[in-house]
């Protein structure tokens, strides 16, 4: 599919997207919880319908109803023995360690980029917790074969915490009893929040953690309570700082749906907007967000990689040279998102320079319609269209179908806004 989005000038009221990181390991809850669990809102994402598809294969009996998904699970007691993530990194080194809890050999793959991301990670760490485990050369397919033996073992969380997670869901599954996970050089912390939440939510046995190095599961006996369970899935903010940068940029827009003191690490958005010198207050459980006389910022974004793309749009229209920190986790995403941010807003005429784990924008304030490839990227794709908004002329995306994996009705959000799109079919 291609989008031709032409320069706008937008405004109204939005309902920002649920939460993918939160509808998957609500999804992966629901499959260990022994009882019914009603997920509230749920995200509709391939990412989530992926998470759906894997449950179910896994064991749990899955319906949709209306804005409910209700899941009925014993535990994990795979009902096939073949399994496929999708193109989600989160369920992929979420679900494998929790696949290990059965006994059954099962193989696990992946679609798309997916397949050309690592997991040496896995074949590392299983043997030592008592699981067999082939991979292809440290790539999928991976074939496993359970049950997890819980032990105390130490992980490297630098690549990415969704392994670890993974491991925290499992082994508060199993039962794990006096036996901690040490973990060196943890990236993304506020993502393990949001995993310990869940836990605490489905009434799960959640390890008591120190200084981020370490989560202990303690030998304390730990019922977990069967019945039914509730869960409100969140509004999405990795999904929603692209509207919050469309606001900044050719608003002012009002966003609802967002919890106001949420763990998600992409709430830093906020951050940005604010340090940029765009117009944004929370009144009433709405945030308005306008535009203003932008500048050049700085920001961290070590812990919050998925902003990368927002901000670059954003930094595209502040005066001066921002500088985000975080670069070097670019390379393992859905593209190597630090080359594909030069390549597509090189082309609408933004300089971008990388020096180390350093990205340096030079913000010009007058971008440059163009024809730019998402590189089968959903983030990219979303930055450019919202970097369209203030160009000056029509930006044409290539693959704009991307967006599906995450942010499905983003192009009629943008639409619903204002915003002159044209998608065509190829």
């Amino acid at each position: 599919m291609i989008a031709i989005v032409r320069p706008s000038r937008i405004s109204g009221i939005l309902c920002a997207p649920r939460s993918k990181s939160d509808m998957q390991r609500a999804c992966a809850a629901a499959l260990l919880h022994q009882g019914v669990t009603h997920i509230i809102d749920p995200g509709k994402s391939n990412d989530d319908l992926a998470a759906l598809d894997v449950i179910s294969k896994l064991g749990a009996e899955v319906a949709v109803q209306d804005k409910t998904v209700v899941v009925k699970s014993k535990g994990v007691h795979p009902f096939f023995d073949q399994i496929n993530c999708g193109e989600s990194g989160l369920g992929i080194r979420m679900f494998t360690p929790i696949a290990s809890l059965s006994s059954k050999e099962l193989t696990i793959s992946g679609t798309g980029s997916l397949l050309n991301r690592p997991m040496h990670f896995f074949d590392a760490i299983f043997p030592r917790l008592g699981i067999s485990i082939h991979s292809n050369a440290g790539r999928l397919p991976l074939v496993i074969k359970g049950p997890m033996l819980p032990s105390s073992i130490e992980v490297d969380g630098s690549l990415s915490s969704q392994f670890l997670t993974g491991l925290l869901m499992a082994y508060s599954a199993a039962g794990a009893r006096d036996v901690t996970i040490t973990v060196k050089d943890l990236k993304s912390k506020p993502y393990i929040d949001l995993t310990l939440g869940v836990l605490t939510s489905f009434g799960m046995k959640v390890p008591v953690v120190k200084d981020y190095e370490t989560f202990t599961f303690s030998a304390v006996d730990h019922v977990q309570p069967v019945g039914e369970i509730s869960y409100l899935v969140e509004g999405d903010w990795s999904g929603a700082s692209f509207l919050f940068v469309a606001g900044a940029i050719a608003g002012g827009i009002s966003i609802q749906g967002m919890k106001a003191d949420s763990v998600q690490a992409d709430i830093k958005i906020l951050e940005a907007i604010k340090d940029a010198g765009a117009s944004l207050r929370y009144e009433d459980g709405l945030f308005h967000v306008g535009p203003a006389d932008l500048h050049a910022f700085h920001f961290d974004a070590t812990e919050c990689p998925d902003l990368f793309p927002p901000l670059v749009a954003l930094a595209a229209y502040c005066s001066g040279n921002t500088v985000i920190k975080g670069a070097l986790r670019l390379t393992h995403k859905e593209s190597n998102r630090a080359l594909t941010l030069q390549d597509v807003f090189g082309k609408m005429g933004v300089h971008i320079e990388l020096d180390g784990d350093l990205m340096i924008v030079h913000g010009n304030r007058h971008l440059k319609g163009a024809k730019v490839h998402s590189h089968h990227d959903h983030r990219i794709a979303m930055a450019a269209a919202i970097a369209a908004l203030g160009a000056d002329g029509e930006v044409l995306i290539e693959e704009a179908e991307a967006i599906n994996k995450s942010y499905p009705d983003f192009y009629e959000h943008l639409k619903a806004l204002g915003t002159s799109i044209t998608l065509q079919t190829v």
